[in-house]
């Protein structure tokens, strides 16, 4: 399997590993600026790491999904056709996920728990009253590389309503000069707007699945090809049953259905469902 990142140099570094019964086994890292992007060149490189493993050692190779590697998949396969490939499911579920967060009203609502998140951790008053509340536990806050923690920080926005409901109907909060300014007035806005929180829960379940499924094929404690067929269908089944609603539901069963039709109906993900016990 590969695992491709850029560093703030803004050269491409691969690490190439092997996924067998005895564990993950690092091979080695290779500095792949100069022919990543072409996929003719790219294969070489896979041509040279298999040749080392020896390609009766492996059946299966992992990468993700973007096009210079997908064409490089599929030269392998033209040279090893005992080798089969396919991206990485988690890759896809991530991408997924930004497609559902980039859908108007999530784009909206991701956008408006972000300025929530943001006005009370840039103000210290805000952030040392919600710490002393019983139970408190840190807002997950958003980070930039990963489509996911939008997600989780929706749930964890969520999880801290009450706290949030507390504090803008303080006193602490109404006295205080920050609740006048046009920012204080739009938090407290979003904290009293029932639909806000509506939006949340809906978000909320609409991820959970897909989350669901992306821990199981990121986990390091077992195979996990076996379980994306029948996870994607069950995620997709969850969000219809969570609607019941086809004009309601379509919008992100289209974007199922374009994940799995591009990136993950893989006879292998077939074959690996029926033999897994």
């Amino acid at each position: 399997m590969t695992d491709g990142w850029t560093y703030n140099r803004q050269r491409t570094l691969i690490n190439f590993l092997v996924y067998c019964p005895a564990g993950l086994t690092f091979i080695k890292s290779v500095d792949a600026s100069d022919v990543v992007k072409d996929a003719p060149t790219l294969v070489n490189l896979f041509f040279e790491v298999v040749e080392w493993v020896g390609p009766s050692n492996v059946v299966h190779m992992v990468t993700d999904n973007a096009t210079n590697y997908t064409t490089a998949g599929r030269l392998l396969h033209e040279r090893y056709d005992n080798i089969y490939w396919s991206p990485c499911a988690a890759h896809c579920l991530n991408l997924l996920l930004k497609d559902i967060s980039s859908m108007p009203h999530m784009d909206y609502l991701v956008s408006r728990v972000s300025q929530v998140t943001t006005f009370v951790y840039n103000h210290i008053t805000l952030l040392s009253w919600l710490r002393k509340r019983f139970g408190w536990m840190e807002i997950v806050r958003p980070a930039m590389t990963r489509f996911v923690t939008s997600f989780i920080t929706l749930k964890s926005i969520y999880d801290h309503k009450p706290d949030l409901q507390a504090l803008v109907t303080s006193k602490h909060y109404t006295n205080h000069k920050l609740s006048r300014t046009s920012k204080g007035k739009s938090f407290s806005s979003t904290i009293l707007d029932n639909k806000f929180w509506d939006d949340c829960l809906i978000a909320i379940k609409v991820a959970a699945p897909i989350i669901r499924l992306l821990r199981i094929v990121n986990s390091d404690e077992k195979p996990s090809l076996g379980y994306v067929y029948e996870g994607m269908f069950r995620t997709k089944m969850a969000i219809k049953n969570l609607f019941n609603n086809k004009k309601k539901y379509k919008p992100y069963t289209n974007l199922f259905k374009l994940c799995w039709d591009r990136h993950l109906r893989k006879n292998l993900h077939a074959v690996a469902y029926f033999l897994n016990p």
